[in-house]
């Protein structure tokens, strides 16, 4: 009785556990891992395809692909899987389509709102109207593109490279900016221009925002301007030199601060929390003594 042997090698049941269970020997393998139950292979593929009716699964031990065969279909059931599959492979590009889509009219917005607020409400309509749309449609959507270049462009790395290569020969302004142009005892690696890279996050906010301040810090600045194109072309230019000054100002503070560095021996970090322990010793004595007066 060559069948009573027959034992499955995923839930280890033989034959004479269920009389009624349908067996399959779907590959090379002989001997323990030849008989398998119709119903433990179908789950095991299911979890190998992972969802995927169409992936083929090999044998773990031999390596023989199974043959699968799936019953035939309706027209109706054949003609909705095919729909199915053509829908899975155009949905990522429509999606893609979608996301440019989505970010190109919200720069064609965002161009629309620029102008407005750069020449006026009523002037930047009016301008808007008599324009040519496909200049409309090609130019609005470049004016965020070219905040967003602009902003990438890191001016005050350069300026702040020159005034360490020709500080040392700048004795007057030296003294007009103490601490700037003096000899540092230790000069530090120039860093790359993208080490100090900044977020792209933040480099888009800046971006994005920079009309609204350009126009808020003209209209603080030069109340006397009419125009308000010129006023807002003030403003920027006006909030560019001071920010850019505050950042050199700053990084080379940050340059003199890595310069003047020291590393301490060891005997000094020893004394010096050697000091640090009694004056703390010291504070909690003096401490004490005067809650118990």
């Amino acid at each position: 009785m060559q069948g009573l042997d027959r034992h499955c090698w995923v839930c280890f049941a033989m034959e004479s556990e269920d009389r009624t269970a349908e067996w399959v020997s779907p590959c090379r393998c002989s001997g323990s891992t030849k008989w398998i139950h119709q119903s433990c292979l179908q789950r095991w593929l299911d979890e190998k395809q992972k969802g995927s009716s169409t992936g083929s699964v090999n044998c773990p031990q031999c390596g023989t692909e199974y043959r699968i065969v799936f019953p035939k279909l309706g027209p109706l059931v054949y003609f909705l899987q095919q729909v199915d599959r053509i829908l899975s492979k155009v949905s990522p590009f429509a999606a893609a389509g979608i996301v440019v889509g989505t970010v190109y009219w919200s720069a064609v917005t965002y161009g629309a709102v620029t102008v407005m607020q750069v020449v006026g409400h009523k002037k930047g309509l009016d301008v808007m109207e008599r324009a040519d749309p496909l200049f409309l449609l090609m130019g609005l959507p470049t004016i965020p593109i070219m905040l967003v270049l602009g902003k990438m462009i890191r001016w005050e790395d350069y300026v702040l490279r020159m005034w360490h290569k020709y500080s040392s020969k700048l004795q007057a302004l030296n003294a007009l900016l103490l601490g700037i142009g003096r000899p540092l005892p230790h000069m530090p690696l120039e860093s790359h221009p993208q080490s100090d890279h900044l977020s792209m996050s933040r480099t888009l906010c800046g971006a994005l925002v920079f009309p609204s301040i350009a126009n808020l810090v003209g209209r603080m600045m030069f109340r006397g301007v009419n125009s308000s194109l010129q006023r807002t072309i003030l403003g920027g230019i006006a909030f560019i030199a001071i920010k850019g000054s505050l950042k050199v100002y700053y990084k080379q503070q940050q340059y003199n601060i890595q310069s003047n560095r020291r590393i301490l021996n060891y005997q000094d970090m020893r004394h010096q929390e050697e000091e640090g322990t009694l004056a703390a010793s010291d504070h909690e004595d003096s401490g004490n003594e005067g809650n118990l007066t």
